[in-house]
């Protein structure tokens, strides 16, 4: 039988409402399921689902513990040629030294030279060689970037803490008249045994060594979370003298050629100036009393030492003194540390 055109028309405009009806019902029934979530890409430098297993297996062959006769201390192997970096205060006193490795394995080892202005050193294993360790270069750095502590505090070989970089720019004091210039914060606890060992990146290049952990005088201790390490670019300057000369001949530090003393009630006071040096030419003079440096109150040595690591050579600042005749203000144009004064 043969349809009429009009009951044709009629059967088309009822298809078409059938397969209107039917894409709106699809549309209803996705909208009742709404999509899972997009997964963000994990951030730059963040850990695989493996954790920081990857990282340590690439950075602890290159860490070792070295012991003195007044101490145990870390270090981080430089070169091929078995020469180790550490700390200057972990082999203080001391020339001979056994470094144990990775693997258990121990061998002996015997200062090469140290640099306890920069509180770096550098040590040569006898026979061993284990796996020089790679370096970051520490100026990319970024605040925020995972940081792994690598090293063998109280004696415990190998041990592993997790942190972040809080700071790259940090001038601290060490004792002594020591200040280290553009450390690298970190809250990876660093504790006593952890210096000369390897702070590393999410990659396992080492960006810094540590040093030391702030203390807070009302606690009586050390400052939780608050650690400092040697930027790497440093490290690899200062280490590279060290190993090739025994001695550091560019240290990249600025000098003022003083020798002071604090004396309880008297303030920061001047014991005498390296002759032609940066404070004789400025006119500073024995029994003066230094109370300000580039515009930072003095009430210590340590004080003078931080003010003036923050410096670069060939820079002029100003000095303030108080002698005799009263109050004055010097302008001292600062050398580069020599390495008679190291």
């Amino acid at each position: 039988m043969t349809c009429r055109p009009s009951t044709r028309r009629s059967a088309l405009v009822a298809l078409a409402v059938l397969l209107v009806a039917g894409a709106l019902l699809t549309i209803l029934l996705h909208d009742s399921h709404p999509a899972a979530p997009a997964i963000a890409a994990p951030p730059p430098g963040a850990p695989a689902r493996a954790g920081f297993a990857p990282v340590v297996a690439r950075a602890l062959p290159s860490v070792v513990q070295i012991r003195s006769p007044r101490g145990l201390g870390s270090g981080v192997v430089l070169d091929a040629a078995g020469h180790v970096v550490t700390n200057a205060h972990v082999v203080a006193g001391a020339r001979s030294f056994r470094v144990t490795l990775a693997d258990g394995s121990q061998d002996s080892a015997t200062l090469r030279g140290a640099f306890a202005q920069g509180d770096l050193a550098v040590v040569q294993l006898q026979s061993a060689r284990p796996r020089p360790a790679v370096f970051a270069d520490s100026s990319r750095v970024r605040v925020g970037d995972y940081a792994l502590a690598i090293g063998n505090p109280l004696g415990l070989r190998s041990s592993v803490t997790q942190g972040v970089v809080s700071s790259t720019s940090r001038t601290v004091p060490e004792s002594g008249g020591v200040a280290l210039r553009a450390v690298i914060q970190t809250s990876a606890p660093i504790n006593p045994g952890n210096s000369g060992g390897a702070l590393v990146d999410s990659q396992g290049a080492v960006i810094g060594i540590p040093t030391l952990a702030a203390t807070d005088a009302q606690l009586g201790g050390a400052a939780d979370g608050i650690g400092f390490a040697i930027a790497s670019n440093t490290v690899r300057s200062i280490a590279a003298q060290l190993a090739g000369q025994g001695r550091v001949v560019h240290s990249g530090r600025a000098w003022l050629g003083v020798e002071l003393r604090t004396l309880p009630g008297a303030g920061v006071v001047v014991a005498g100036t390296t002759a032609d040096g940066p404070a004789a030419r400025a006119g500073l003079r024995p029994g003066d009393i230094v109370v300000r440096v580039a515009e930072r109150p003095i009430t210590s040595v340590d004080d003078v030492a931080a003010a003036i690591a923050a410096q670069r050579p060939r820079r002029v600042i100003t000095i303030g003194v108080r002698g005799p005749s009263g109050t004055r203000s010097l302008t001292v144009r600062l050398g580069e540390l020599p390495a008679s004064a190291r």
